[in-house]
């Protein structure tokens, strides 16, 4: 019999099968896709010779992930590529331009060109990091409580430098840039990459996400597989089958089977049950597990509450393109640059983000660029650019800043869409367009049908907003992979620490399924598994 079933083989579902293979169980890992990845997938859909990305491109969580870096992936082929500078941000039509790169010295010269001394502010941030970065990695994406790199933290700040750290943590990114420079740059390198998920300037924890993401990229660049994305799902396939594990794709999970409280397997959509002797892992959206896979009727009350107001994060709109040459920005610095930014200012960032929030079509938006074959040659042919570009739109659209969008996000729509995002290219890239050779673009709707988890095209599978995050993500509780059933985990971006390929929620998941099989441990994870209940259910029996 099969020790453990895993519903999904994207990143964090191949991460938990891995560890559960390392431990001795016998794990099958189901995908209803043909290919295995999720959204850590690549292909030629372009154009002949143009390697795309398909979903996510960039992974400084995933190079420097706790979960992922023990697994050796080096070993089952996977290798990794950086462009010569890790972000560039255009501030103007001036050409001034804000450089993140892997040389601290580069990165703060480009800083002191817009105000004199930012470099130094810079520097200071980086030592921050340098000193306290480890430790909050590990508490920010280990399993709750994370005691061990919360007590290092302390430690390290005592207890007035916790109390002003644990305000830097919940500074809006709009604050922190104001309190750290003079000039516009070093926000909008930290804006910038707080943007990544969907948290608008003016939120709170922004400035958080926006220095990791900033720091990281300072430390270890943003690095791509070589080869595309789907490199990186191959070598944690290959390590998987290596050690006895199964990967059956082409099979899709239409239910949790639960006898006495607790889940015993799963049954397919062609009605084949699979029993699972110790326990059940869900690389699926946290809506999608309990309102698809399980009895509705099993659901308690409160946790049926809290489910209705489960938030998605934006949708998106992506386009990849071949280009017969490199992108020629009029900033020299962001030709070198594997990700490109393109916003005018910090209020351009806080209009688009201002539009989101209305479920208003920006007629700005900010876009997201990925120059691959900067980063990595394999990418197409010599002299030529794989490249994409993402934006996010309201999940559920009201209205057009510029009155003629519906968000129905079909054909026509999309198309019009695709207009306004290559109109923003050329302005910051006179002649971009000259260069296209084809294009390939996902709609939310073919998002979706690309990776069922990606809702409307949400692709961080539920908002990175302090307010569900944390001990919030996805629901109320206690931030943990365990559900109110027994033997069945939540493994997916749904649950905490939330999206980037880092893999640490599949480890998470995994890690808990074996301590509820140590004798030692039934205790604590029962307690988890009342006190989820207690918060979940309003007392409702199992």
């Amino acid at each position: 019999m099969t020790d453990a079933v895993v519903i999904g083989a994207g990143p964090n579902g191949l991460v938990a099968a891995n560890l559960l293979a390392d431990a001795g169980w016998r794990v099958v890992c189901l995908e209803a896709n043909d290919s295995p990845g999720g959204a850590v997938r690549s292909a030629e859909v372009t154009a002949p010779g143009f390697v795309s990305d398909l979903f996510s491109a960039f992974y400084p969580l995933a190079f420097d992930s706790p979960a992922l870096q023990p697994l050796r992936l080096h070993d089952h082929g996977l290798r990794w590529s950086h462009a010569p500078v890790v972000l560039a941000h255009p501030a103007a039509d001036d050409g001034a331009c804000a450089v993140l790169s892997r040389d601290l010295d580069e990165t703060a010269a480009s800083l002191d060109r817009f105000r004199p001394g930012d470099g130094d502010a810079w520097r200071r941030l980086y030592g921050m990091w340098s000193e306290l970065g480890g430790d909050f990695v590990g508490a920010m994406f280990g399993p709750f409580p994370p005691a061990r790199s919360a007590l290092r933290l302390a430690r390290t700040l005592r207890l007035a430098g916790g109390v002003r750290f644990a305000r830097f943590a919940l500074l809006p990114v709009r604050r922190l840039a104001e309190e750290e420079f003079g000039g516009a740059g070093g926000g909008l390198l930290l804006a910038g990459n707080a943007m990544h998920a969907d948290i608008a300037p003016e939120a709170a924890g922004s400035g958080a996400l926006g220095w990791l993401l900033s720091m990281l990229g300072q430390q270890v660049g943003f690095p791509v597989p070589v080869g595309g994305a789907g490199a990186l799902t191959d070598a944690l396939v290959r390590r998987l089958v290596a050690r006895g594990g199964e990967l059956r794709c082409g099979t899709e999970v239409s239910e949790v089977l639960v006898r006495g409280g607790r889940a015993v397997g799963v049954r397919t959509a062609d009605g084949t049950d699979i029993s699972a002797r110790r326990a059940v892992l869900a690389d699926v959206s946290a809506p999608s597990l309990y309102l698809e896979l399980l009895d509705r009727d099993l659901l308690p009350t409160q946790l049926r509450a809290d489910l209705r107001r489960f938030q998605w994060d934006n949708a998106t709109v992506k386009v990849d393109w071949a280009l017969r040459g490199p992108i020629p920005w009029r900033a020299e610095e962001a030709r070198r640059a594997g990700t490109v930014h393109v916003a005018d200012s910090m209020d351009d960032l806080t209009q688009y983000s201002a539009d989101l929030s209305m479920g208003r079509v920006p007629a700005s938006p900010f876009l997201l660029v990925g120059q691959m074959t900067t980063a990595d040659p394999t990418r197409s042919p010599a002299g030529t650019e794989s490249a994409w570009a993402y934006t996010h739109v309201p999940q559920r659209v009201r209205s057009d800043a510029l009155g003629r969008l519906t968000g129905s996000w079909d054909d026509g729509e999309t198309a019009e869409f695709v207009d306004r995002m290559e109109a923003r290219m050329e302005q910051r890239a006179p002649g971009f367009r000259d260069l296209v050779i084809a294009r390939h673009v996902q709609s939310p709707r073919r998002l979706e049908a690309g990776n069922a988890n990606l809702r409307r095209g949400a692709v961080n599978a539920g908002t990175a907003n302090l307010h569900q995050q944390l001990v919030f993500r996805p629901l109320p509780g206690l931030g943990r992979p365990e559900t109110f059933v027994r033997d069945l985990y939540l493994a997916s971006a749904s649950a905490h620490p939330g999206g980037g390929a880092h893999g640490a929620t599949g480890a998470n998941a995994a890690r808990a399924a074996l301590a509820a099989r140590r004798p030692v441990r039934r205790f604590a994870t029962g307690a988890v598994r009342r006190a989820h209940v207690r918060i979940g259910s309003g007392g409702d029996p199992l």
